[in-house]
């Protein structure tokens, strides 16, 4: 499934890729349907094992887990992800039905970025996205403009002992 939305009041994030990862078909359609107002293509796993694979293939600039699934739960996934060079600068953003502390915790101790709790309500879940999304473009720019900068000494150095 692929959602591909433009809109206006985005302009200050690039576009944007999401992975949705829930089992459950309504939930994916309505946190799809929430981000419609973003400028940001959509993917879907349907599972943990399924998500592992997806962004591996897909790279996506955030993935939207949900806790509660089959074959692989959110905080394995995201255990898994975070303890990954190739993933671990993806944010995570998990939502789940479970409102105890202990399932918080556990959800930090496996390194998510930030939680929400079902119902989804749809200013909260576009919040979090934003944000999560500007930090992750914010992280990539100051990445390239370091790796630039250190051509540049590079170059300098190269020059002087010339």
């Amino acid at each position: 499934m692929t959602g591909a939305v433009h809109s206006s009041n985005d302009t200050h994030l690039p576009r944007s890729s999401i992975l949705v990862v829930d089992d459950n078909p309504p939930n994916v359609e309505l946190i799809q349907a929430y981000l419609e107002s973003m400028d940001c293509t959509t993917e879907v796993a349907v599972d943990g094992v399924d998500a592992l694979t997806k962004v591996a293939q897909l790279l996506p600039d955030l993935i939207i887990l949900d806790v509660m699934m089959p074959r692989m739960s959110g905080f394995e996934v995201c255990r898994k992800l975070k303890a990954d060079v190739r993933y671990r600068d993806i944010p995570i953003l998990m939502i789940t039905a479970l409102n105890e502390l202990g399932d918080i915790e556990r959800g930090v101790e496996s390194g998510t970025d930030d939680f929400l709790t079902k119902p989804v309500n749809k200013l909260e879940l576009l919040t979090r996205v934003k944000s999560l999304l500007r930090v992750r473009h914010l992280k990539g720019q100051l990445e390239r403009t370091l790796a630039y900068l250190h051509d540049l000494e590079a170059g300098e150095t190269r020059r002087t002992k010339a």
